[in-house]
């Protein structure tokens, strides 16, 4: 009960703010109405008066949250600022194009998992396990933003070989590509966990005992899978939340009218009535998938969740290959190498006469459709993204460090279920589009991994015996927490921070693609992919490069942390 109270709790306070968004935008929303709906008359303070009279913006905070909360009791989802129609229809249509996407990523993910765990349930079955396959190919995948992988999927499949459209939404065939898009990610990371998980399955004595009385392999593979589904089941309610988010790109990018593409529309235009409902949706959707997937496990393990009868599975110490850190040594060093030519270069110098040129001596990447060189850009692009990024970490590792102290268990887990779009299309709607409001955005959900963190190992160094010993000696709290707390919780935190560094800045350059970032002309490999997208049939290198820049900088997040935690094994 007090789980779900602390959970209700932190959701309330989210969806407080997406109700406040008209009160805490730094724009007069009686001057967006106006421009929108009354261009003809003039801003005069009667006029303005008369417009937050009529859309109920002529009182305080609470006020304009008590109005828009009693509209949603009677299901009136209010009227948007730029059209003056009901919000309600709209929304409502969108939400069914969202809720058969995500339906269809979620089976692509589903089927993708199993097609990865496949080759360790057969040989685990047959006790000739020796380690799991889906591994750094699987987690490479996983990184990937979904908008980089649409981004290449409509550059090959659709433009350049046509097997599918490129773009609307009616037919099955236009559902394929944004499926895939969306459910490969999301498959890829659910089939290394449940790759990860089975070797300790099959590891346990039922399995054992299963084999050596020549049960056939068919069952003991399916005991396996059921062994492993409590444990998968909650991440499974994440991978949901992760389609709400990856929904907002993947549909901007293949015009699809859901919830996301709608969503990004209204907060461009700061149609925030547009923008509540859509954000509010999307939110209840992976809020009530966490929940179902959460109940669906408890349901699962059933009495032995309560009497402790089910162990914890311990996945067996797996060896990781010395290719693997000598991987990420390479792309590393080419990474550097290209940002350092590209530095070297002026990013914003045009040669008009030189638009989309193909890869030359001059221009190493090709032209862009100013004829700006891609090489320069794709340099000071990742500087610029690199530095933001690192900014970002520390401001994360700071608040990660003080919500994990703060044992802020239901906040925690309230950030780390929303995705640092939907955040971003809050500060959006707050501040407007631009390089600081992504970066707010992505700090404002990046600390809840850092924090969950923080309060694991808070909690175990405070039960250590070593703890006990000097307080029994007389140390103060403070001289505790300097000399004894804090050196076994800093250090691997903020490991775990500068791994993520590459996560965040994919994170901002999602921004970045859907416009919420950077502002053009600036360098920014995001916004570079969305720039040259209407360009992919005539350049596809224009598209190619800084969606290559983008896959080397998930895959350098892999193979880092793989290696990380395989130097720790030894």
């Amino acid at each position: 009960m007090k789980y779900l109270a602390g959970r209700l709790g932190a959701l309330l306070a989210v969806v407080a703010v997406i109700g406040l968004l008209p009160r805490l935008t730094r724009t007069d929303p009686a001057l967006t109405v106006l421009h929108a709906r009354y261009a003809d008359r003039p801003p005069t303070p009667a006029v303005l008066d008369a417009i937050r009279a009529e859309t109920g913006l002529d009182g305080g905070p609470l006020h304009v949250l008590g109005g828009w909360a009693s509209g949603l009791l009677h299901g009136d989802l209010g009227e948007s600022w730029v059209s003056g129609q009901p919000v309600g229809p709209d929304v409502t249509s969108a939400l069914g194009v969202s809720l058969t996407l995500m339906g269809t990523s979620l089976a692509v993910a589903v089927l993708l998992a199993l097609a990865l765990a496949a080759g360790t349930l057969r040989r685990g079955a047959r006790r000739t396990l020796v380690t799991t396959r889906a591994g750094v190919g699987a987690a490479v995948l996983a990184a990937l933003p979904e908008f980089l992988l649409a981004a290449v999927l409509a550059t090959v499949l659709a433009v350049q070989l046509g097997w599918f459209p490129a773009l609307g939404w009616g037919g099955p065939e236009q559902l394929v590509l944004p499926a895939l898009a969306m459910g490969v990610p999301a498959g890829a990371l659910l089939g290394r966990l449940l790759d990860d998980a089975l070797p300790a399955a099959f590891a346990e004595p039922w399995a054992r005992a299963a084999t050596a009385h020549g049960m056939p392999a068919r069952r003991i593979a399916g005991g396996a899978l059921r062994r492993t589904l409590p444990a998968l089941l909650p991440q499974l309610g994440l991978v949901v939340v992760g389609l709400t988010g990856g929904a907002v790109a993947v549909e901007t990018l293949y015009a699809i009218p859901g919830l996301g593409g709608t969503a990004l529309a209204a907060a461009l235009a700061q149609d925030l009535p547009v923008l509540q409902a859509c954000v509010l949706l999307l939110l209840l959707l992976g809020v009530a998938a966490g929940l179902t997937a959460r109940l669906a496990s408890r349901a699962l393990l059933g009495p032995a969740r309560a009497d402790g009868a089910l162990p914890p599975l311990v996945a067996p110490p797996l060896p990781t290959r010395r290719t693997v850190a000598a991987g990420a040594l390479v792309l590393a060093a080419l990474l550097a190498a290209v940002v350092v030519t590209g530095l070297l270069r002026d990013p914003l110098y045009a040669d008009t006469a030189a638009r989309l040129a193909t890869p030359s001596a001059a221009h190493p990447l090709g032209t862009d459709s100013l004829g700006r060189d891609l090489l320069a850009r794709l340099g000071h692009g990742a500087a610029r993204t690199v530095l933001t990024a690192v900014a970002v970490g520390a401001v994360t590792l700071l608040l990660g460090l003080l919500a994990g102290a703060a044992r802020a268990g239901a906040l925690t887990e309230t950030a780390n279920a929303l995705p640092a779009v939907l955040a971003g299309l809050v500060v959006a709607g707050i501040v407007g589009p631009g390089p600081w409001g992504a970066a707010a955005a992505v700090a404002a959900v990046a600390w809840a991994p850092l924090a969950a963190h923080t309060s694991a190992l808070y909690a175990q160094e405070r039960a250590a015996p070593h703890i006990a010993v000097a307080r029994a000696l007389g140390a103060g709290r403070w001289h505790r927490l300097r000399r004894h707390i804090l050196p076994g919780v800093l250090p691997p935190v903020v490991r775990h921070a500068v791994l993520r560094i590459p996560a965040i800045a994919l994170a901002l350059a999602s921004l970045g693609f859907l416009g919420l970032g950077t502002p053009a002309p600036a360098p920014e490999w995001g916004r570079m992919l969305s720039e040259n997208m209407p360009y992919a049939e005539r350049a596809p290198w224009a598209v190619l490069a800084p969606a290559a820049g983008l896959a080397a900088l998930g895959a350098l997040a892999v193979l880092t942390s793989a290696a990380v935690r395989g130097r720790g094994r030894r």
